[in-house]
């Protein structure tokens, strides 16, 4: 891994449509400061007719790398020269960086999702034979993919939508079964871990509910939405005494491994870079 001169500026960003509410800023400027690096780390609102000439020229704007969110992952997957074996699985790129002249791209979002777990339950994947999941979009996907490699043996997929369903089932093969919304009280019976990954109980959006009581008593439950902190899932786990994770965590250490790639220091998601999330979450609720 190549690393500037500890004089010369390294400068990363993150690339959507729109981007403005990426908190991504925080976490690497947070990281910077800590670790003594001169750099920053920006924000570019790109729309997809522009996407593939800001990236494949991101040395003239300055940039050694770049995180790359909605609605451009697929494209950045389709762009980079070489990519590693999460984002060749997902078909999707979130993270981007310089390697002897070409881009590479990764997809960490999968590394957050388990980090964040491990951090938050440890444990959570011990004799963990079924999980359930919410949704089969493409965090749907990263966290299937994840969740396999765990060595989790059955996955059921609950979605409104049969045909992304079927397309999860049909890429994932026999570890993954699919099924209706009216089917999601029935497989939770006995589950150890349940993941919500739609929209639903993000702010703005529908209530999501569940009816927990079927899950096993050491179950874990999880929510990658982190816009509330506690959703109504969260609280409803709670309630019933179960082990949660938030979202935020998988925000938090889905980041490590670009800083790493693009500023040659491997960052420590700590209470303290968690709390400046916090507040600014809080903070823009209020306003």
């Amino acid at each position: 891994m190549s690393v500037a001169p500890a004089d010369e500026p390294r400068l990363a960003c993150v690339i959507g449509w729109p981007a403005k509410h990426s908190r991504s800023p925080l976490i690497h400027r947070h990281w910077l400061k800590q670790y003594g690096i001169a750099g920053d780390y920006r924000i570019e609102e790109v729309a997809p007719e522009d996407f593939e000439t800001f990236l494949t020229g991101l040395t003239d704007n300055g940039y050694v790398g770049c995180n790359v969110t909605v609605p451009h992952k697929l494209a950045a997957y389709r762009l980079v020269a070489r990519r590693d074996d999460t984002a060749e699985a997902l078909g999707a790129v979130n993270t981007v960086w310089y390697e002897n002249g070409e881009l590479n791209g990764a997809n960490t979002d999968v590394h957050g999702f388990l980090a964040s777990l491990d951090a938050g339950a440890p444990g959570w994947d011990a004799d963990l034979a079924r999980a359930v999941v919410l949704g089969a979009g493409g965090a749907a996907r990263g966290i299937v993919h994840g969740l396999i490699s765990r060595g989790v043996t059955r996955i059921d997929v609950v979605n409104r939508t049969a045909g992304r369903t079927a397309a999860l089932v049909d890429d994932f093969g026999p570890a993954v079964a699919g099924h209706g919304w009216a089917g999601l009280q029935g497989v939770l019976e006995g589950a150890r871990l349940l993941v919500n990954t739609t929209s639903l109980g993000m702010a703005g959006a529908p209530p999501l509910d569940v009816d927990l009581a079927p899950l096993a008593a050491d179950a874990v439950v999880t929510d990658i939405v982190y816009v509330p902190l506690e959703t109504g899932l969260i609280a409803s786990a709670r309630k019933r005494s179960l082990a949660t994770v938030d979202g935020l965590g998988m925000l938090l250490h889905q980041a490590v491994p670009g800083f790493e790639r693009w500023f040659g220091v491997r960052p420590q998601v700590t209470d303290e870079l968690r709390a400046i999330l916090v507040a600014d979450i809080e903070g823009r609720r209020c306003s």
